[in-house]
Formats: structure tokens, sequence, C-alpha cells
């Protein structure tokens, strides 16, 4: 029991810690901006832009304090026995909607190899959960699954449905398993079609499930892999070199409150059933309908039936697969953004924990934030045309001029101070990878640094045209257009600069009336808004670039060097499957020819 008190005191603590800093930072960003500002006097656009730099502020804080409380500590594993008999059932669900079941399908079975080589006597079936609506897809999904179930001879352990309805998407997929299906199952993992996950990390997920009877859910950290372009290649490296320690930082301040992603995660069956119904909104989507982001309200209900819903960050062996350019990348956040946008009529729910409204308040935040950024910038370019002319004679019929002192060495610490809440956490990062060994999977740290380098200037040039679509997801929310459920692009991601001109023409318009809006009306800004404005006006080279594949050793990972035992096992299953399809495809187009041979004899 004194533990237990102890333990929630530093969870507190560590909250309070948090949010003090973050809001610390903000007023102190208010208060040297208005000091900044004050040279001329101060005017309600003075004031209204250092509320906006508060706010922008406080976000940016919460992140890096976040990272920096998870800095100096390492991820560690809950006390349990690795090596306990397991006793319950388990079914891991993979929902497809509208994917390659060659590629989709080889990933079963290269996790279902890999739990046949821990040689554990688990009993773990599969599930695959069709929402496809292409029904060329659906024939094919049955005809792989066949030589699925026959090869890994999974009869009674595999299992495949398709519904003919996809109400509420992944979320009312998952559900109609459960209600259907789940009383058979102690245990469900949840996946996403690109997830692959070693069977080793299966089995300890279980175990560490069956050691806590209250834990409801347990999330893993899962690694990108396979990524090719530039800008898929820095996504990898920036959640295999960075997200660690953001992660553990957000265990540690979530606690047994902590985050669902919708994937690679474990749920209790029977808590997921009695918690988890989601009914639809009222009203019309975006805003009503079936709930999309669906994960973090899953865990606030888990959380609110009192259920722990703990991240994990120590367990290995989870991945997944991320967009290969800034195009898909915006499709697939465009989806989250109006998911995030919609827990604005979730967060009143009754007997919510304060720590879940507030989780999603920060998730309403992070997309609502480039607004404020992009208020900040639009005011400041009209302060100097609402500005009132300088007084250089305030004193009646003093002969001498008086010009204000220089203010700029503030506007330097402000800007300074921003933008080190943006690096100074991965520098650290990187700085730590290489004391303590960790950056040798990484190349070495030397090129650990490079890497992180290279990170930090491909984020800086392509924040802005992030910072633009995020913008307009957010305004075709609260213009009420929804942005449905577009399938996921898994190919290649290169883009053509036709292609990227299509897609960001409307970047490079905005980015030109700004930059020249700023020259006419606020010259002296122009130097500080190049670093904004011309990657807008540049965006279209910047997403085919970044789009192309990279041949560069920077920003390599420890899957590109040494290759996890699960990936080998699906690129041996994809290639022979692939191989054997070519083989059909060329027998089934000599077969007329033979027809017409004999017939013709």
């Amino acid at each position: 029991m004194a533990r237990s008190l102890a333990s929630r005191a530093g969870l507190y603590a560590l909250r309070f810690l948090a949010i003090a800093f973050s809001l610390i930072a903000g007023i102190g960003a208010f208060i040297l901006f208005l000091q900044f500002g004050s040279v001329d006097g101060i005017d309600a656009l003075d004031v209204t832009r250092a509320v906006l730099i508060l706010i922008s502020t406080q976000w940016l804080a919460l992140g890096a304090t976040v990272a920096m409380i998870g800095l100096p500590s390492r991820a560690r594993p809950p006390k349990y026995d690795p090596k306990a008999p397991i006793r319950g059932r388990t079914v891991v669900l993979v929902p497809v909607y509208n994917e390659d079941p060659l590629v989709t399908f080889a990933r079963i079975a290269a996790m279902d190899a890999s739990l046949a080589a821990t040689g554990d006597a688990a009993s773990v079936h599969f599930a695959v959960l069709s929402d496809t609506r292409n029904d060329l897809i659906a024939a094919r999904e049955k005809l792989i699954f066949a030589r699925l179930v026959a090869e890994r001879n999974a009869v009674g352990r595999f299992f495949y449905r398709r519904r003919e309805l996809n109400t509420g998407k992944k979320a009312g997929n998952i559900e109609d398993f459960i209600t259907r299906s789940g009383g058979a199952y102690d245990y469900a993992v949840i996946l996403d079609a690109d997830s692959l996950m070693e069977g080793e990390t299966i089995l300890q997920m279980i175990r560490r499930m069956e050691a806590e009877p209250r834990l409801g859910l347990l999330q893993t950290l899962p690694k990108v892999i396979r990524a090719r372009s530039r800008f898929g290649r820095a996504m990898q490296f920036a959640a295999s070199f960075f997200s660690p320690v953001f992660a553990r930082g957000l265990a540690m301040v979530q606690g047994e409150t902590g985050p669902f992603w919708g994937h690679n995660a474990i749920v209790r069956t029977r808590a997921f059933a009695e918690s988890c119904g989601l009914p639809a909104l009222k009203g019309k989507p975006p805003f009503g309908g079936h709930v999309m982001s669906h994960d973090y309200v899953e865990a606030a209900l888990l959380a609110r039936a009192g259920w722990i819903v703990r991240l994990d960050d120590d367990l290995g062996g989870s991945y997944e697969e991320g967009p290969e350019n800034i195009v898909d990348h915006a499709k697939r956040d465009r989806r989250w953004c109006q998911g995030n946008l919609q827990h604005s009529r979730i967060i009143g729910a009754p007997g919510l924990r304060l720590w879940s409204r507030f989780v999603f308040s920060q998730g309403i935040m992070a997309y609502i934030a480039p607004l404020f950024w992009v208020g900040f910038i639009l005011a400041s370019i009209a302060a100097p045309l609402l500005a009132p002319p300088p007084d250089y004679f305030p004193t009646p019929y003093w002969p001498i001029p008086y010009f204000p002192p220089s203010e700029a060495s503030k506007a330097i610490s402000l800007a300074i101070g921003i933008f080190g809440l943006l690096f100074l956490p991965k520098v650290l990062i990187a700085t730590r990878m290489a004391l303590t060994g960790a950056a040798k999977g990484f190349g070495g740290a030397a090129l650990g640094f490079a890497s992180t380098l290279s990170e930090l200037a491909l984020s800086s040039i392509t924040a802005p045209v992030l910072l633009m679509y995020s913008t307009r997801s957010v305004l075709q929310v609260v213009m009420g257009r929804d942005g449905g459920w577009p399938t996921n692009n898994r190919g290649d991601g290169t883009l053509s600069l036709k292609d990227s001109f299509a897609a960001s023409h409307w970047i490079v318009t905005i980015g030109l009336v700004g930059l020249m809006t700023t020259w006419f009306f606020a010259p002296g800004l122009l130097l500080w808004l190049l670093p904004v404005g011309l990657p807008m006006v540049f965006s279209p080279l910047i997403l085919s670039w970044s789009s192309r594949p990279s041949r560069s050793r920077l920003m390599g990972v420890p899957s590109e060097y040494a290759k996890p035992a699960v990936v080998k096992l699906h690129d041996e299953v994809l290639n022979r499957w692939a191989l054997d399809a070519e083989t059909e495809q060329e027998q089934d187009a000599r077969q007329p020819k033979k027809e017409l041979s004999a017939h013709h004899g």
C-alpha cells in the first residue's frame, strides 16, 4: 500500500512538472514578446501575438518536457516471469481494407512461423477481418488465405471473414469480432495490415497480461521498417532513434492511464467487451457519426472502468510501415485530424479520468496548434500597418531626437528559445546514444550525430509544407467536410514533379502571396519569414525530391544493418509466393495457345 501511494505521488509529481514547465516556458515567451513589442507602445495586436506565442510555446514545451523526463531513464520491464506457462487463449486480429493480400497474408505466415520457432505451446490463433470493398481484391484474399492455411497447416487456427457492410470502419470491424467471437479468447492482439511482430514479443505480451489481472491494454512501441524514400527514412530514423526516449517519458507521465495507438497492442477481451462500446455520435460527419480516432477513446473508456492501460516501451520486435512521401502522410494525417477534433464531442463524457480529458485536449491541440502559428505570422505582417508612427521627439521643445533602444536581442532570444524546444531534445538524445554505445546500431556515434542533423534539416524544410496541409485539414473539418477513410498507399511512393505540383500548387500560391505581402507591407520581417515562405514556394520540388529513394548511409537504423528474424521470414514467404504467382500467370497465359493448337490439329 505504501509503495502504491509513493508510486502515485511520483506520477502526480511528474505530471505537475511537465505541465508547470510548459506553462512557465509559455508565460516566459509571452513576457519576452511583450517586452520586444513595447518599444513603440503595446497595442491590441501586440497582446494578440503574445497570446498566440504563449499557446504555441506551451505546446512545444510540453513535448520537450516529456522527452527530458524520458532522457535520464531506461526502459524497464515490469515484474513478471518471462518463462511462465501461458494459460489463456489469444487471437491475433488483422483488419484489412483493400490491401494487397499477398503482402498482408505473408506477414501472417511469418508471424505464425516466428511463434512456432519459439517452441512454446501457447494457443494463438489468427483472424483476418476483411472490410475490403473491391470484389477482385476480396476474391484474391480468399484464394491466398486458402494457400496460407494449407501451407501453415492452420485449419482451426486461422480464420477469415468479410463484412458485407463496413460499419464503423476499423473500430466497428474489431467490435464486430469481439461481439461475435471474443468470448472464445482471453486476449486479442490488435494489428494493422502493415504490422509485423516477433513471435517471442507476442508471447511476452500475453505473459504480462496474465501477470497483472488489472491490465486491460498493453501498448508496444512499433518501429518503422522498409522505408526507401528520403522522407520515409527520416520518419523511420526518428521512430527508432528519438521515439524510444519520447515514449519512455510518455510512459512515465501517463502511468496506468496510458495511450493506445490502435495497433501493435494486446487487449483483455473481457475488459474490451465490457468497456469499449462506441456509439455513433449525434449529427453528421465530420463531428458526428462513427468515432474515427477510436483508439484514444477506447483507452479512456478502459481507464474509466478501472483497467490499467500501459505502454511497455521496453518490448522490442514490434514493427510497422510508414508513408513514403509527404502527400500520403498528409492524407493519413487528414483522417487523424478529423478523428482528434471529433474528440471535442467526447472530452466531456461522464466518468472519464481527468488525465484522459487532458490527453484528449492535447490531441486536439496537436492539430489546431498550426492555426496559432499561422495566426501569429499574419498578425506580425499586419502589425506594421496598424502601428502608430514612431515619435522621435516625445519631449516638447527638446531638440535632440530620441531613438528607442533596439530590442533585437530579445527577439533573437525568443526565436532561439522556441527553436531550442524543437532541436535540443533530439541533440541530447543523440548525445546519450553516443555516450551509452546505443548509437552502434545506427552506424556509430559520428553517423548518429550526422543523421540527427540531417533529420533536423529535412524536418525544418518540410515543416512549413506539413504546416499548410495540417491547417487545411483543420479548416476542412471546421467547415464540415468529411474526409472519409481513404485507402493507404503502401506501394512505391515516388512522386513526379507533375504530381507534386498538382498536390501543392495552392501551397506555392500562398507562399508567393505571403512573401510578396511581407515585402510590401513589412519588409523588416521578410528575412525572418524566408525559412517558412521559401519551402512553401518550392514545395513541389520538396515533395518530389523527398519521395525519391535514398542511397545515403545517413539515417540508417538497426533493422537495415541486421534484418529482424520475422522480417526475414516475411521476405522469404513473400518472394516465394510472388514467384509462384508469376509462374501460375505464365501457365495461364500459355494455356489458350495449347488448347488452340490441339483444336487446330
